[in-house]
Order: structure tokens, then C-alpha cells, then sequence
């Protein structure tokens, strides 16, 4: 199981977030408390683990400069979070290897889900950004498991519930771990990354070896939701 931190502002944040054991790392491109810039990321993406699935994430912004960031400084994935259409979405997934789309739980395109053409799929609030906690009953059977991510007022008190409940591909979490906003709390990241591994644990659910799980080869060197309000 993918255990992702979202949000990440700083370097020491992301190395913070690694050696505490995630697998994924978040950088947010759109307007947000947590937005940072291209080159900022770029910097910290240097310093991290070719392992790390560093995923950059975005809200209606035009295909090709997703593609462009995403490919320009390294990361190793995308994460539409907006309004993207099935179309928008399969071009960027054609050129990015490991795409996210992101939906609020309960919208209509989550059932037409392989039209957009990605690698996985994230289920949010019905309010995406808000950081409130959603029903998950209602994202039982609407997405394979082992494409699911499931985000939303995760935190370190639910998310061991939300893994035994949904079996997901992988969780994501914002602000359930910062002191303030675009800024982390060590020990809430470690107890998150914590509860998380012994709920995946109990249910015989694997972490990914490296990058298998999201489809990467680390050994190839040509080869990267609750964010948008404040806490």
C-alpha cells in the first residue's frame, strides 16, 4: 500500500516525510495555501530517493503544461484535481508515466473512470480540499482497490480504519499532518505512516517494492486533497 504526504512546501518537510517511510511525496502547483513553484520543487526533488514517487498536482491547468513541469523538473507523476476531462486526461496519462485523477466521492465520472485513461484513481470529500472526512461506503465497488487512493480527513486517528475498510491501493493526507498550513508535524507524520503500515499489515495488504507499484523503473535514468484550504 502507496502512503502519500501531500502538500509539501519544503525540503525539510520532504526529507522529514522519507526517512519517517513514505513512498510518495505531493507538491501542490495550484492556488493554494501550499502552492510552491516548479523550480522550488525541483531543488527538493534533487535531493530525494529515485524511489519516492514524487507527483505533481494540478487543477484545470492545460494539459501541456502539466506535461511540460511534470517532464521539465523530474517528477515522477501528475495529479488532476480539477475539472479535467476524459480527453485532457488520457493526453497528459499518455506522456506522464503514472497519472492520478482525483474526484469528490459520488461524481458521475468516477463509473466511466477507464475513459481517462490513468494509472490510478483518487477519491475525495464531496467538497475536495476541505479536509472532511466522507462516508467511505460510498467509494466501496465504484474503483478497483488496486487503483484507489483514498483521501480526504485522513489523519492519524482514521486512517487505519479507512485502509481495514476500503483495502486501497493507497492513502493520501495534507493537512491531518501539519502544524499550520504547508507546514508538517513530525509526530503527526510518523503516527499517520504508522497506523497506516500496521493497518496494510493486518489485512495483508503490500507495500510497493521501490516504484513497482506505481509502475516505475527506477533503473531507467530517462525516467517522476485536502490541500486547497487552509486547516
Amino acid at each position: 500500500m502507496l502512503v502519500k504526504i501531500c502538500g509539501i512546501t519544503n525540503e525539510a518537510d520532504a526529507l522529514l516525510a522519507v526517512g519517517l517511510g513514505a513512498d510518495a511525496l505531493g507538491f501542490v502547483f495550484a492556488p493554494s495555501p501550499r502552492q510552491v513553484s516548479p523550480r522550488a520543487v525541483q531543488q527538493i526533488i534533487d535531493r530525494l530517493p529515485r524511489e519516492i514517487l514524487t507527483v505533481g498536482v494540478f487543477r484545470n491547468e492545460a494539459p501541456e503544461r502539466v506535461v511540460e513541469v511534470v517532464n521539465g523538473i523530474g517528477l515522477r507523476a501528475a495529479q488532476l484535481h480539477g475539472n479535467e476531462s476524459a480527453a485532457q486526461s488520457r493526453w497528459v496519462a499518455e506522456r506522464v508515466n503514472f497519472t492520478i485523477r482525483a474526484f469528490p466521492v459520488g461524481h458521475p465520472d468516477i463509473a466511466r473512470v477507464d475513459e481517462f485513461g490513468v494509472s490510478a484513481v483518487m477519491v475525495d470529500s464531496p467538497s475536495p480540499g476541505s479536509g472532511e472526512v466522507f462516508d467511505w461506503r460510498l467509494a466501496e465497488g465504484v474503483v478497483d482497490p488496486a487503483r484507489l487512493i483514498v483521501s480526504g480527513g485522513l489523519g492519524p486517528d482514521n486512517v487505519g480504519d479507512a485502509v481495514a475498510h476500503l483495502r486501497p491501493y493507497g492513502v493520501d493526507v495534507s493537512s491531518g499532518v501539519e502544524a499550520e498550513p504547508g507546514r508538517k508535524d513530525p509526530q503527526k507524520v510518523r503516527e499517520f505512516i504508522v497506523a497506516a503500515r500496521q493497518a496494510a499489515e493486518r489485512i495483508g495488504l503490500d507495500r510497493p517494492s521501490g516504484n513497482e507499484g506505481a509502475g516505475l523503473d527506477t533503473d531507467d535514468e530517462d525516467r517522476p486533497f485536502d490541500w486547497e484550504e487552509e486547516a
